[in-house]
């Protein structure tokens, strides 16, 4: 089994948003990295006081991308955990054949299901704005703290926000809605095992979106579960409590390898 972990972050956070899981994961022996997309590579708020303007022109493709050149580095297939539109990105590398097992915690919209109203509802800042596409977004702190982390208690909102709150490209957005993405197999025959991981409080991704991914992923011939956690928010990574959404991924992923992993991060 794999000891080397990636953790892919999704939209308006970057790396350090995992800090927690990384340094639990580490603390067990695992190898972890959690690479930022493409120019996030800052503290966020080197990010917020001056992002760089090519960062709007990332786009999903880039992403997913940039993280299958990083796995195609390493020496054995990684366990994937991503959050959010790093769950979507999960989803695509390993319909593309890599990783050793899965984790999409909380994901994003992901192309062929439909959006969930609350989905809907947290994404019209960027989409009511029909010149987003090649546009830099900032969340606002209401946003943050009546929706993307509306479980947080108040007293630690603005904290939160300035620790881990980047922009974001408005064109990872509009590349879900356009199909600027290749459709996933649901049925793909080599997609390694995959665990979908839902809130019941998700604003931003409704516990019924990850449900319907999961009625799709469920047709590849793989290992596919679903867990939704009660109670939990779109913060789950990072809210109180935050440990056992951290254990259950992992303790899943090591007990569900791809049959027969691969020792290289590419398929065959």
């Amino acid at each position: 089994m794999s000891k080397t972990i990636i953790l892919i972050h999704g939209a308006w956070l970057n790396s350090r948003s995992w800090e927690g899981f990384k340094a639990r994961y580490e603390a067990q022996g695992h190898t972890v990295l959690a690479p930022d997309w493409p120019l996030d590579d800052r503290m966020p708020e080197a990010l917020r006081e001056a992002p760089d303007p090519a960062l709007a022109k990332v786009g999903q493709n880039a992403i997913i991308d940039h993280y299958g050149q990083i796995i195609a580095s390493l020496a054995e297939a990684p366990i994937l955990i991503g959050h959010s539109l790093g769950g979507v990105v999960v989803q695509h590398l390993l319909d593309l054949g890599l990783g050793s097992v899965g984790v999409a915690i909380d994901p994003a919209p992901t192309p062929g299901v439909p959006l969930g109203p609350h989905a809907i509802v947290s994404a019209l800042p960027v989409l009511l704005d029909p010149f987003s596409g090649g546009k830099l977004k900032t969340m606002s702190r209401t946003f943050f703290r009546t929706r993307f982390a509306q479980t947080l208690p108040a007293s630690q909102a603005d904290e939160h926000y300035d620790r881990y709150i980047v922009p974001t490209p408005a064109k990872v957005y509009w590349d879900g809605i356009f199909g600027a993405v290749k459709p996933i197999d649901w049925a793909n025959p080599d997609r390694a095992p995959l665990l979908l991981i839902g809130g019941e409080k998700d604003l931003i991704a409704d516990a019924s979106m990850t449900r319907a991914i999961y009625n799709r992923q469920k047709r590849a011939p793989s290992k596919t579960e679903l867990r939704i956690f009660p109670g939990r928010s779109h913060w789950t990574g990072i809210d109180a409590g935050w440990e056992e959404v951290a254990d259950f991924a992992l303790e899943w992923a090591l007990a569900n390898p791809r049959s027969g992993a691969r020792t290289a991060g590419l398929a065959a």
